[in-house]
């Protein structure tokens, strides 16, 4: 029987609740795996595992259940070891990063900052700081809407100009809030994002944290921004080296919208 990770704590962490349950139909019950000083969460591995709601919700309620009690490092949903020993395996051979990590992280949430721009907004923006395709549409307002040629060459400035105005955006944004945030990982493009950002932050200062994103949202009224969390750390595991050996590539993470 194959198993499942949800998260890497200390050996001396609080016992779960009696009956904890995790991913599966029905719930497979969560049990903890010890190997020296380190650890693991786990449960058996159901079989067709799929990202749906319900599983990926059984998979947060774990982490949160276990982050109540203290630090955890969070598995991404669908990370899978063939058994027991190769957990245990994996804990042994990388006892001390983890044990660093669980130092680093102790204390911590992650909080996600995705942005994008309010299109009307950012067009008059855009039209406001370049005198350029201001004359350009001008000229085609007075041609009567302008040549195709002219229209597509609009169309082509434009776009150009925003899409400087997004990575202008995402820096400014991102310079706004780290001051606040121990770490920053910034997470892959994501279609409608012109920001997609997590950052680490103390739990005492998680309030000065959403006040500095208050403060970004009245100074850049041109952007929609949100904020999911606060989550178990995800971007802050190193999840590439840090997970099991014989996790599932590419699972979805938990936190994630």
């Amino acid at each position: 029987m194959s198993t499942y990770v949800y998260g890497i704590t200390a050996a001396t962490h609080p016992a779960l609740p009696e009956g904890t349950a995790g991913v599966g139909d029905p719930p497979r019950g969560v049990r903890i795996l010890k190997e020296g000083a380190l650890a693991a969460v786990v449960s058996d591995a159901p079989e067709g595992l799929r990202p749906k709601r319900r599983e990926l919700l059984a998979h947060q309620n774990v982490l949160s259940e276990v982050g109540a009690g203290g630090c955890v490092l969070p598995m991404r949903f669908g990370s899978v070891a063939p058994d027991d020993e190769a957990v245990t395996g994996v804990l042994a051979e990388r006892a001390e990063h983890y044990a660093e990590r669980l130092g680093a992280l102790d204390g911590r949430v992650e909080y996600n900052i995705k942005a994008s721009h309010v299109e009307e907004a950012v067009l008059h923006h855009v039209m406001a700081q370049n005198p350029e395709i201001r004359a350009l549409a001008e000229s085609n307002r007075k041609a009567g809407g302008g040549t195709y040629e002219t229209k597509i060459q609009l169309g082509e400035r434009v776009a150009a100009a925003v899409k400087d105005k997004e990575a202008e955006d995402a820096t400014t944004l991102e310079r706004a809030l780290e001051p606040v945030a121990d770490a920053v990982s910034v997470g892959p493009e994501s279609t409608g994002w012109l920001a997609n950002v997590s950052f680490l932050v103390k739990g005492e200062a998680a309030d000065e944290f959403l006040a500095a994103v208050e403060q970004a949202r009245g100074s850049m009224p041109h952007l929609e921004i949100r904020v999911n969390g606060p989550l178990p750390p995800y971007s802050f595991v190193e999840p590439g080296p840090a997970e099991p050996a014989g996790t599932v590539a590419g699972g979805a993470d938990a936190g994630a919208e």
